[in-house]
């Protein structure tokens, strides 16, 4: 179902969006017909998008069973419907059908704090893309922003991430990094697709291929190890790079949730997933009953493997090794832990896993 802009860009605080983030967050809005008696969501739920009204009528209805309906076109309909989290109301359509909007609400507060400088300019004077280069960078910036790991970053972080980035034209064949180089820059792909590849012999041992909003560069970075894998461009391409400094201020330090033994215990406990990324030679010889062993080197490509829905706990001997494993899964939506110090200092984190 197609939803109308004209009264999307009057609900609040959407009606603060400059067009381009406005139509941006308008294609992923999700818009449903709903008949009279369906409800909405339930007194207790803890969903993650705010509810707009766009037709019909609704009515809220509180734990005491107190109620009150809202119809589209009143001064209430501008607003999301029981927003609070979890829902303090049952909603339900009273009306023969009503038309809803369900609006992501952590893009909607990136929108809002990562691109308004001047929530009250009149929709007449927003910020609008022209077309051109200025319409490209602002897809890409766009498509950035709805990635696992920018949804993490503090909006002030992508503001200035953005503003740091240098943009890089590429040409197919063109090496990006190189095995055993030093670590400089973390790169995001803007346009083409590049391959990662380990050398092996005369021959090499193909890691991934990765394609527009992709990024690479991580393990060197954040170990202060040489790089680990050699990167070299498929197609022509455009690549935005980040320096060393810029990237463990902005985005490392963000995207890391550093546990102790007792903590990585407690989330053990409830449910969560030991991942060990040492080698398989070391997990065979020190390994935790309970736990994954997935090698560092493999991590990207078995990550498909992996229950977004579980959490995760990761462990080397120092937390070096971990640190660029919880990086690389964050970036892919995952919900990881890092074992602070690594197992060699986390004795009591050791306990069978059950």
């Amino acid at each position: 179902m197609e939803l109308d802009l004209n009264k999307f860009r009057t609900l609040i605080p959407i009606s603060a969006l400059y067009d381009d983030n406005l139509l941006h967050l308008a294609s992923r809005t999700r818009v449903a017909r709903l008949q009279c008696g369906d409800v909405v969501f339930n007194i207790g739920d803890e969903d993650t998008d705010s509810v707009f009204l766009m037709s019909g009528t609704i009515r809220e209805t509180s734990h005491n069973r107190q109620a009150a309906e809202i119809s589209a076109g009143s001064e209430e309909s501008l607003y999301a419907l029981a927003n609070f989290k979890p829902r303090q109301f049952k909603a339900e359509v009273v009306s023969e059908s009503a038309t809803l909007a369900w609006v992501d609400t952590l893009l909607l507060e990136k929108l809002l704090a990562w691109g308004q400088f001047s929530p009250d300019l009149p929709p007449s004077e927003k910020r609008s893309s022209t077309g051109g280069k200025d319409a490209e960078q602002t897809e890409w910036m766009m498509s950035m922003l709805n990635t696992a790991a920018f949804l993490r970053l503090p909006a002030a972080n992508i503001q200035s991430l953005f503003s740091r980035l240098e943009e890089l034209p590429v040409k197919a064949k063109d090496t990006i990094l190189s095995f055993g180089e030093p670590g400089d820059y973390f790169y995001f792909i803007k346009q083409g697709k590049c391959k990662v590849y380990r050398p092996v012999g005369s021959g090499e041992h193909m890691l991934a291929e990765l394609g527009p909003c992709d990024s690479f560069g991580e393990e060197a970075l954040i170990s202060d190890a040489p790089r680990n894998a050699t990167v070299t461009m498929v197609t022509d391409g455009k690549l935005m790079r980040l320096a060393k400094q810029d990237f463990v201020e902005l985005m490392e330090e963000p995207l890391l949730d550093w546990v102790d033994a007792q903590a990585a215990s407690n989330l053990i406990s409830e449910g969560a997933i030991r991942i060990d990324v040492r080698l398989e030679s070391e997990f065979e010889k020190l390994g935790l009953p309970g736990t994954i062993n997935i090698p560092l080197h493999r991590l990207r490509e078995e990550a498909t493997t992996l229950n977004r829905f579980r959490k995760y706990v990761l462990y080397c001997d120092s937390g070096q090794r971990s640190s660029v494993g919880a990086f690389l899964l964050r970036q892919l939506g995952f919900d990881v832990y890092v074992l602070k110090g690594g197992i060699s200092r986390s004795a009591g984190f050791a306990r069978p896993q059950g």
